[in-house]
């Protein structure tokens, strides 16, 4: 610093002195403060204890730690952006620093205050603090007035009779279409008669039909659609085809009054004949399933009406069931129930464990069959055994596949219920038959209570740490030893100088403001020294600007022109006899 005032700013002459020092011969002329005590200043980044003995600092004997307010601030800048990290653009250092200075205080006790915020209540609600971060409220919607509900009502009206006559003008199109299908089938059935039946296939390769069988049954199919695009009541599929004796003539006759070939059209119109009833139940109970959720819905729908929240709770409440009932299926069927008795070493469940009774029948079934067939000529179909055993191994007599069936289709019939009258339903998504069923997040808007930050035991943590550097991982003294230290390391051993340095404790320095300080300074130092021993710790008048007050008296006296340093002794002795020289600072 010599080197740069000397030598670029070209001062006269220079003098140094400590601040802690200068604030302590201030508060002396104060009366706050005598000649002999003890001087700690608690800085922006380090802090001293210096004694003073008949008004002159004892350097030798001052302590200094490594810590000060910007430790304290940026310990507060951290322990909030953890606690907010949404809100980590708002906690700027520069108001990081209001806060401490405004809602700060030291502990008297630090374990004591740690448990009263650890159990809550009044006095600890007390002690909280608020800071409300800028938010702008939502616009609230006011409810619509009843001539905005009447027009909407228009509206949708007018969209309703727009979708009715839009549905009317395709069923009309439909119902055209049909009838103009079903009479090319009926010329054509009548043109077929005419031709001789030796010229039957060349006339139906024409058609795009294989026989006549195949035309009357796309009568039959095209009739249907047009009694219910029309609204007319089906009639019962038995009567509308024909006879199974008519489209299968071979099924009922003996093989053997059949010839070879008549054999293979035979197991042709039986597999025929399987194959179309089982499209047939399949489509009936497609159609049945959809009368019962059509009827279902009537029902739900009337109880809601009755008592709307009773029944959006009984749906919930279904719903919530359905859910771990089909999530409980999933999870067996992935791992498997162990009750075979088998021990799988590896942990791994079998594939015979995860198989209901019906399934482990149809793959013995299969294995049987196919160990059959390799054993020589495939003749499988040949027989009417054949067939039934054909429909053991068909999938449609798995009970426990229905069930399951049966509880995800209803499982989605009211999800989707719950979707169109509960706002705040959100659906579970299925992200995978081998993991649970997992909820999505839900969003809410947010409130004013999520622009604000609480803050408590934050307000003395971190003021503790000039007292307990430990806590921010800094291994040095905290205030109150460091006063022991330098009256311990004390040179002059008077009678009574100690206990006259400890009647007169001056704390300065920015961070003193904190609430408690001198409380908890004088507390602790009462620890260190002997029984009775008096102590008195006082706060300078102005913490922040009694140190420059202090220094502008000394440069005021007469004896500053004595004590400081020209620019032709520095050149003439160097830097290094500034760094050498001592000087002792009168007071």
């Amino acid at each position: 610093m010599a080197e740069l005032l000397f030598e670029t700013y070209g001062v006269p002459s220079l003098a140094f002195g400590v601040d802690a020092a200068f604030s302590y011969k201030y508060n002396q002329g104060l009366g706050i403060c005598s000649k002999d005590g003890l001087a700690i200043c608690v800085g922006l980044t380090t802090s001293h204890s210096i004694p003073i003995v008949s008004g002159e600092p004892v350097f030798e004997a001052c302590c200094r730690a490594n810590i000060g307010g910007y430790h304290v601030t940026d310990y507060l800048k951290q322990l909030l952006s953890l606690k907010y990290p949404n809100h980590m653009p708002s906690i700027t250092w520069e108001k990081v620093e209001d806060l401490k200075m405004e809602h700060g205080y030291v502990a008297l006790d630090y374990t004591s205050e740690v448990r009263l915020f650890q159990k809550g209540g009044k006095e600890a609600e007390e002690k909280t603090r608020c800071w409300q971060l800028p938010w702008i409220p939502p616009p609230t919607e006011e409810p619509p007035s009843e001539e905005e509900i009447a027009r909407k009502a228009a509206i949708k009206e007018k969209q309703g009779q727009r979708l009715r006559e839009m549905a009317a003008a395709k069923r009309s199109s439909r119902i055209n279409e049909l009838e103009n299908e079903l009479n090319g089938l009926e010329f054509l059935m009548k043109q077929l008669e005419n031709v001789e039946e030796n010229d039957i296939p060349a006339f139906l390769s024409a058609t795009g039909y294989v026989s006549k069988q195949e035309i009357e049954s796309s009568i039959v199919k095209v009739s249907q659609s047009l009694r219910k695009a029309k609204g007319e009541q089906v009639e019962n599929e038995d009567k509308l085809e024909s006879s199974t004796s008519e489209k299968y003539p071979l099924i009922n006759i003996p093989d053997n009054m059949l010839s070879p070939e008549q054999l293979k059209e035979k197991r042709k119109q039986l597999f025929l004949k399987t194959t179309s009833e089982g499209r047939q139940r399949a489509k009936q109970k497609r159609f049945e399933e959809e009368l019962q959720r059509e009827r279902q819905n009537q029902q739900d729908e009337e109880k809601r009406l009755e008592n709307p929240e009773l029944y959006l709770e009984q749906l919930r409440t279904k719903h919530r069931e359905l859910s771990e009932k089909v999530e409980q299926r999933k999870r067996l069927k992935a791992n498997g129930t162990r009750t075979n008795g088998n021990q799988n070493l590896s942990g791994g469940v079998g594939r015979g464990e995860r198989l209901n009774a019906a399934q482990k029948e149809r793959m013995r079934l299969l294995t049987t069959a196919a160990f059959d067939r390799g054993k020589g000529e495939d003749t499988f179909g040949s027989k009417d055994e054949d067939w039934q055993l054909y429909k053991l191994m068909s999938r449609d007599n798995d009970d426990d596949d229905d069930g399951q069936e049966e509880d995800e289709a209803e499982l989605a019939r009211v999800t989707s219920r719950l979707q169109d009258i509960d706002p705040t339903f959100v659906a579970k998504l299925d992200v995978g038959p081998f993991q649970p069923l997992t909820e999505a997040p839900r969003f809410r808007p947010l409130t004013k209570e999520d622009f604000q930050i609480i803050i408590g035991v934050e307000r003395f943590r971190c003021p503790e740490i000039l007292f307990q550097p430990n806590m921010i991982g800094v291994d040095q003294a905290g205030l109150d030893e460091m006063a022991g230290i330098s009256i311990q390391r004390l040179s002059v051993k008077e009678n009574g100088i100690e206990d006259r340095i400890t009647n007169s404790i001056l704390v300065t320095g920015g961070s003193c403001l904190f609430h408690g300080m001198t409380d908890r300074l004088e507390a602790g130092i009462r620890m260190i020294r002997p029984f009775q021993s008096p102590i008195r710790v006082v706060r300078a008048s102005d913490p922040v600007l009694d140190a420059w007050r202090g220094a502008a008296s000394y440069a005021a006296a007469p004896l500053f022109l004595r004590q400081t340093f020209s620019r032709q002794d520095y050149y003439e002795k160097g830097e290094d006899w500034l760094r050498r020289y001592h000087i002792r600072y009168s007071l």
